[in-house]
């Protein structure tokens, strides 16, 4: 175990100036206990201390404490020496380099560092050359594009396939890994397809484009919605929307005015919710058995959240025979992955609502059950919300300790995934096993918890 002073950095920058990148990481990183507070000294060395024991193969203890995160903002240490050390700080405080945490090695005299200078100065010379090159340009500068890729001049049905491809495989990756990493790539691929839009194309050719473009509108919409990026969700839906109706495409039209009622209700806001999902299910005898039963589940949920828990009983059983009509064969591309895990889920989270005020618990814990033992693998970010949502519902209302141990399932799922709602779940899970803390399992959970989300 290493000590929580790095007496060498002390001595060396005993007079130097407070550390304020430090300091204003910390302040805008919001307390895992306290919503709207900004993280303590004891609370940012407690979660460097849980990512280094979670991070490192040999689950290696340190002692960091509120002391010493002082002496690191006021700058008595400005350069931790344990790399693992400075690796939590990054990943507690959601920066990429440490020179973001105003972390500085200490000076050395010449005849330490002139062998090391000199490979240096090898090393980097071309990227200085390139650096004087662009006039102090910054890195984004220097490799941004000057020469857009150019739009067709006519668009053919190859190009609508095209934009079909990326649109399919942006919401696969998105469902695999988050919005977290993804969504910079869609919105410059949405940036491109809209400008297809003025392109010429045959009357037969351009509903397919509007249609094509307006499902790649919607995924990157959602993704923005995923990052909490509300107000660029909206405008990219609305863009999305419009897609939809220009192409006449009444399934696309249902499904943005779904994921619409989802943002809304996600933001409290279930009248707008309500609204949304009303409209989606205008002419629905346009739509697949499928499709109504999503949007049935997604009625539901928002009864469920206006506390009119009889009406989203009766939604959910129509969607249970709306889907029991369901044709694969008819099933649009974007529905393919509705089966009967995700219904199941659907209804799980809509019988969620209401279950945390001990109605229909038994329903909501097996339609959540049963999602999680169907969702395939593919589907990481469901399968994570599911689970959680499964933990919270039985958090409340039964075992604690079976809930904590499927709240450590759901972390150990999420892995790698970016996501603010799955985030904000996991929260959630931590506030209901608040009454339940003195159990190990229970802060085991919390304390993973609020490591992951830190991360």
């Amino acid at each position: 175990m290493r000590g929580c002073v790095d007496h060498a950095s002390s001595r060396r920058d005993a007079v130097a100036e407070p550390n304020d990148q430090l300091r204003r990481a910390r302040e805008r990183t919001e307390s895992p206990h306290a919503t709207g507070e900004a993280l303590s000294r004891q609370e940012l060395a407690e979660l460097v201390n849980a990512c280094v024991f979670e991070h490192t193969e040999d689950h290696r203890v340190i002692e960091l404490d509120a002391n010493y995160i002082g002496k690191l903002e006021q700058g008595s240490i400005r350069w931790p020496q344990d790399p693992d050390r400075r690796a939590g700080f990054r990943v507690v405080l959601g920066v990429n380099t440490d020179t973001e945490l105003g972390f500085r090695r200490p000076r050395r005299g010449r005849t330490t560092v002139d062998g090391v200078e000199r490979q240096q100065f090898i090393r980097v010379g071309a990227g200085a050359t390139l650096a004087v090159a662009a006039g102090g340009s910054t890195v984004a500068e220097l490799i941004a594009p000057t020469q857009p890729t150019p739009v067709p001049s006519v668009v053919g049905l190859s190009h609508v396939a095209e934009v079909r491809a990326a649109a399919t495989a942006f919401a696969d990756w998105d469902n695999r890994h988050g919005s977290g990493f993804v969504r910079e790539a869609v919105n410059a691929h949405l940036g491109y397809c809209a400008r297809l839009l003025n392109a010429r194309c045959s009357e037969t050719v351009r509903p397919e484009l509007f249609s094509a473009v307006g499902y790649l509108g919607n995924i990157t919409a959602f993704t923005a919605f995923d990052s909490y990026a509300h107000d660029d969700a909206r405008r990219q839906f609305r863009f999305a929307l419009w897609c939809a109706e220009e192409a006449g495409d009444w399934s696309l039209r249902a499904r943005i005015l779904s994921n619409m009622a989802r943002q809304a209700l996600w933001g409290d806001d279930p009248d707008a919710a309500l609204t949304f999902i009303e409209l989606a299910l205008v002419r629905a005898d346009r739509l697949t058995a499928t499709e109504r039963a999503r949007l049935h589940t997604a009625r539901a949920r928002v009864l469920a959240r206006l506390g009119r828990t009889q009406d989203a009983v009766t939604a959910i059983g129509v969607a249970d025979e709306e889907f029991s009509h369901a044709r694969p064969a008819d099933t649009p591309p974007w529905m393919a992955t509705y089966d009967d895990a995700v219904h199941s889920g659907e209804a799980g989270h809509a019988l969620w609502e209401v279950g945390v005020h001990d109605q229909f618990v038994t329903e909501a814990r097996h339609r959540l059950a049963a999602a999680l033992s169907g969702h395939g693998a593919e589907l990481v970010r469901l399968r994570a919300m599911s689970q959680t949502k499964l933990a919270s519902l039985i958090m409340v209302t039964g075992d604690p300790r079976e809930a904590a141990a499927l709240g450590i399932q759901a972390l150990d799922a999420i892995g790698t995934l970016r996501s603010r709602r799955a985030a904000d779940d996991l929260r959630e899970l931590g506030r209901f096993s608040e009454p339940h803390v003195r159990l190990p399992e229970v802060a085991e959970l919390r304390h993973r918890i609020a490591t992951v989300v830190a991360a």
